[in-house]
């Protein structure tokens, strides 16, 4: 199954454009009661101009249609910027049903710019992903699903259209620990960008692949249940139960037994229960009732 992402990928042309007084109605004022058209007002001789410019033309594109970007030279548009009361530069503003509803003067960071550009969408009520989210959704599902080479395949497509795509990102890494390629997925996940590598994204992918490796060298289930029954505070014997249990995917147990440990000596190996069921915890998503419920039970021990 393969996902079609063109549509998600407009040509360059119709989003970043040059307007001046004879077309600023209509590719802005006009064109704003359709799609939100962002208007930068800069100059050749602007030096923050020539940083900030082609951010904003990058964030844009990485909108994919949700958003477009017109650009005023004031020195060839004085009237417009005259109009507009702009009175230094850069400035830029955001139009939305022929009105001007937000804007910035200078030269601003990367992440300033993406909340300016989600703060638009969210009010045109558009999808700053620009249906790349639903590509990663159904990525997922491949995932699910069992399907994790379709899952990687359309994991690394997003990614080719948008490198810093957490989801896609963590997706990724997971679609390859799913496959068995842990070095590869470790690899994926070493070179993520460092913009999203604190993402929950990532850091649940980091859980999951820490889990994959430790699941490679579980014991026998049959034989550590044994040795626990049989010396119930042998703690090396509980902990690698619980790390065979995960491996074979019984999560609950795994968590029951780790939580049992914490019960019984919290301080053992370093605090090794808890620092494992963190790493559990991370590894699920955030609303699931395992995750959900060990975290309130733990919490429950450490603070009685």
């Amino acid at each position: 199954m393969e996902i079609d992402l063109s549509q998600a990928n407009p040509d360059t042309a119709t989003l970043v454009f040059d307007v001046g007084e004879a077309d600023f109605m209509e590719k802005v004022v006009e064109a704003s009661k359709e799609v939100p058209v962002i208007v930068d007002f800069w100059a050749p001789w602007c030096g923050p101009c020539k940083t900030l410019g082609p951010a904003l033309e990058d964030a844009v594109q990485k909108a994919r249609g949700a958003v477009k970007m017109a650009k005023v030279n004031v020195d060839e548009n004085q009237m417009i910027a005259g109009q507009m009361r702009v009175q230094s530069i850069p400035t830029v503003y955001a139009f939305w049903q022929g009105q001007p509803v937000d804007g910035f003067q200078g030269a601003v960071p990367p992440s300033e710019i993406q909340n300016f550009i989600d703060r638009l969408v969210k009010t045109a009520g558009g999808d700053a992903s620009g249906g790349l989210d639903e590509a990663v959704e159904a990525a997922e599902e491949m995932l699910a699903e069992g399907a994790a080479a379709d899952a990687a395949q359309t994991f690394a497509a997003i990614l080719q259209e948008d490198g810093t795509h957490a989801g896609a990102y963590g997706g990724l890494v997971r679609a390859h620990i799913a496959l068995g390629e842990l070095d590869q997925a470790e690899a994926i996940l070493n070179g993520a960008p460092a913009e999203i590598s604190g993402k929950p994204e990532l850091e649940a992918a980091h859980a999951q692949l820490d889990l994959a490796r430790q699941a490679s060298n579980a014991g026998p289930v049959d034989d550590l249940r044994a040795a626990v029954e049989a010396n119930p505070d042998d703690h090396q014997a509980r902990f690698d139960l619980a790390q065979a249990l995960h491996a074979k995917g019984d999560v609950q147990e795994a968590v029951d037994q780790l939580l049992e440990l914490f019960r019984r000596d919290r301080e053992w190996n370093d605090a090794a229960a808890k620092t494992q069921l963190f790493t559990i915890f991370d590894a699920l998503q955030p609303q699931d009732p395992i995750a959900l419920n060990g975290r309130r039970k733990l919490s429950s021990m450490i603070f009685v």
